[in-house]
């Protein structure tokens, strides 16, 4: 099967943010505690950070994290997690019914995202707390010192502000699962003026309303109306969550989900639109898809585990070769919409559905995910570029899917060409031909695979390279791409 990629360093889609290859912790299963955090294991450091995790959190280049949530945030008191640590009370955790230690809390994971070299994105709760709450945290986090909060800060032994700059309103207030749930006039209205005095305390942060939970919601689209109508003047950004899985055992049809994942930004961006049209303001709300990923495996053994333990193994989706794909498919379509997502976090970053894992007390590696996301967040840099694709395609799940699914991103600092493939054929090899005559002397740099004879096949402790990176063989313009395979094909433009 032959397919063609036409790129011109002419078209683009528009500058690629950073923060699209951001993550997320919550104090959900073992992400926190036993994940990020464990005191007692040998590569803890002398917060007791593990040192193995940051490690490979670091190799993905994350430069934004969202913290602490997630459901949780929407019962979440931040004074809980400040202060002294045999002062901080134990709670019943009611969104992933835990027993919370608050061993660590925004003093302790500040000092971890600037450990793996990424900022923090804070969630205020706004399901049982309170706009003065949502302020309090802002100059607690933020004010230089002379207020109370600021203060306390520097007593609690922190003299610099920490300089959190993105904000999230909140969770899913949409969910009927969420503590505090609301309706859409309900959350819009308490946004917006949480919005207002966050800004007031600092006028330079960046906030993020929420959007719908998923677009399959009986809310979605009138959610995003209702909430922009109040907010829109005071945020930046309205969020997107969607999680994506295999249930049908469709292999096919599921590696067509970022089909999907694309129409879901497309209306969410037309509906923003519609807004700013209706207010006739000059301004563009972006788009923080703040939560993706595959998610599906661990939902029946979930079911079992029993309720109030402290960090119960929650969520621990073991990723295949096949979700490896879906994800790369995912990124790139978050690469198509550059010129409008500016944020975006694989949910989450350690144990819960997650790129890396640990053992408690024991080894840590990367699951099949890790890869992909390493490779766009490393090499997916500058402008997305508005590429064309000839290419064969198939019918599952009554959508046409285009086998081959890529995107190339110029980068005009470091003259690097990047093109990303994923061969969605089961059997079929393809030649992928790349057409860069609008970029002049080009020299192949190297091309990247990942790929398995088994979709099944996964990472483990044991077996911590059953899946992992190979060389390829692209030679000048032209690409093989194994039958189901994820391809980088890295470039050298000259001037």
């Amino acid at each position: 099967m032959k397919a063609k990629l036409i790129a011109d360093r002419r078209f683009k889609i528009g500058a690629i943010s950073p923060y699209i290859y951001g993550s997320f912790i919550e104090h959900l299963g073992r992400a926190v505690y036993g994940g990020i955090y464990e005191p007692s294991h040998p590569e803890a450091d002398d917060m007791g950070f593990r040192r193995d995790v940051l490690d490979l959190v670091r190799r993905l280049r994350v430069p934004i994290v969202r913290y602490p949530g997630g459901n949780f945030v929407s019962g979440y008191n931040w004074m809980d997690g400040i202060g002294d640590r045999s002062k901080r009370p134990r709670r019943a955790e009611l969104a992933w019914f835990s027993t919370e230690t608050n061993e660590v809390g925004i003093d302790e994971f500040q000092e971890w995202a600037r450990r793996a070299g990424a900022e923090v994105m804070m969630a205020v709760n706004l399901g049982t707390g309170t706009v003065d709450d949502a302020r309090n945290l802002v100059e607690y986090c933020n004010f230089g010192g002379g207020t109370h909060y600021s203060d306390m800060r520097r007593r609690n032994g922190f003299e610099k502000p920490f300089g959190i700059k993105t904000w999230c309103l909140g969770n899913e207030m949409d969910g009927p699962w969420q503590i505090g749930h609301k309706t859409a006039e309900e959350y819009g209205r308490i946004a917006c003026e949480a919005a207002k005095v966050m800004k007031w305390v600092d006028p330079d942060i960046r906030l993020v309303a929420c959007g719908s939970s998923y677009p399959a919601m009986p809310t979605f689209g009138e959610w995003e109306a209702t909430v922009l109508k109040h907010t829109y003047e005071h945020i930046d950004y309205l969020s997107l969550h969607s999680y994506y899985g295999n249930d049908a055992g469709d292999t096919a049809s599921y590696l067509g989900c970022s089909l999907v994942m694309d129409e879901f930004i497309s209306s969410v961006a037309a509906i923003c639109d519609y807004v700013k049209a209706v207010k006739r303001s000059d301004k563009t709300v972006y788009l923080s898809f703040d939560e993706w990923n595959v998610w599906f495996h661990s939902k029946e053994q979930d079911k079992a585990v029993e309720k109030w333990q402290v960090a119960p193994p929650l969520l621990e989706d073991v990723y295949n070769f096949e979700d490896a794909l879906v994800v790369g498919c995912l990124l790139i379509t978050l690469l198509r919409h550059a010129d409008r997502v500016k944020i975006a976090c694989l949910a989450q970053l350690v144990n819960v559905i997650a790129p890396i894992m640990t053992e408690t007390g024991g080894r840590s590696w990367v699951q099949t995910i890790y890869y992909p996301f390493m490779h766009a967040s490393l090499y997916g840099r500058g402008a997305a570029l508005n590429c064309v694709v000839e290419c064969e395609s198939y019918t599952a799940g009554g959508r046409s899917i285009p086998y081959v699914e890529s995107i190339a991103t110029f980068d005009e600092s470091s003259g690097e060409l990047t093109v990303f493939a994923v061969n969605r054929s089961l059997d079929r090899p393809v030649e992928l031909s790349l057409d860069f005559s609008g970029f002049g002397e080009v020299s192949l740099v190297e091309h990247i695979v990942l790929s398995s004879d088994n979709m099944k096949a996964a990472n483990t402790a044991d077996a911590p390279n059953a899946v992992s990176p190979s060389k390829g063989g692209a030679e000048g313009a032209s690409a093989p791409l194994g039958p189901h395979s994820w391809n980088v094909m890295r470039y050298k433009v000259f001037p």
